[in-house]
């Protein structure tokens, strides 16, 4: 398979002198679901952005594949990250929310807002086209931070801990859910996660 992510050497050292990331080497092919599984300040987060362009490692080589130039920067139209918290807009609704990464690609137009209505069925939150997240529960939020990640269409989706504050039924919910995505489009997926069982149950690796 095709590697999207190469990673060679990457080491990571803050101003603080904290050593987060040592020698990691690490090669995620195309369509891959993989889970990074830790226990809390091992490092994972903090990989996650150097993979997303988000941070640069003080070592090592990082390579990615989809890259728009040759400098290793990604697309923002060609990856999607979900973060722990859901960092929605408070003033804006679910629709607005989801539509907000075309808006800031200058182009909302019919077709956009078509594809945004398509996402919003398919996380399983159709009639909730005009609620607030003030409206939502913890999972609901979550669940349009997952459909905002996937409305361009990414190649490569990041999640750093999405559903750790949710309870363990709503998780599982979430869970079979993301894996029924990824079922059905193969995108390269990496997960951040400190439980074994969750990366057992999604990942290929």
């Amino acid at each position: 398979m095709t590697p999207v992510v190469t990673l060679r050497g990457i080491g990571k050292r803050f101003r603080s002198g904290v050593a987060a990331l040592a020698g990691i080497d690490l090669v995620i092919a195309e369509g891959e679901f993989l889970s990074l599984v830790g226990p809390s300040g091992c490092g994972k987060t903090t990989l996650l952005r150097i993979i997303a362009g988000l941070a640069e490692p003080s070592e090592g080589e990082r390579r990615l594949s989809l890259a728009a130039d040759g400098g290793g920067r990604m697309s923002r139209q060609r990856v999607g990250f979900v973060f722990q918290d859901p960092t929605l807009m408070p003033w804006a609704t679910v629709t607005d929310n989801v539509l907000l990464p075309f808006r800031i690609a200058g182009r909302p137009g019919p077709a956009e807002r078509e594809r945004v209505a398509a996402e919003i069925r398919a996380v399983g939150l159709a009639g909730f086209e005009r609620a607030y997240p003030r409206e939502l529960s913890g999972g609901m939020r979550m669940r349009v931070s997952i459909a905002r990640a996937l409305v361009t269409d990414p190649d490569l989706l990041l999640l750093d801990e999405p559903f750790a504050a949710l309870d363990e039924i709503t998780r599982m919910a979430l869970n079979d859910d993301l894996l029924r995505l990824w079922e059905a489009r193969r995108t390269t997926v990496v997960f951040v996660t400190h439980s074994v069982f969750e990366s057992v149950y999604l990942s290929t690796r």
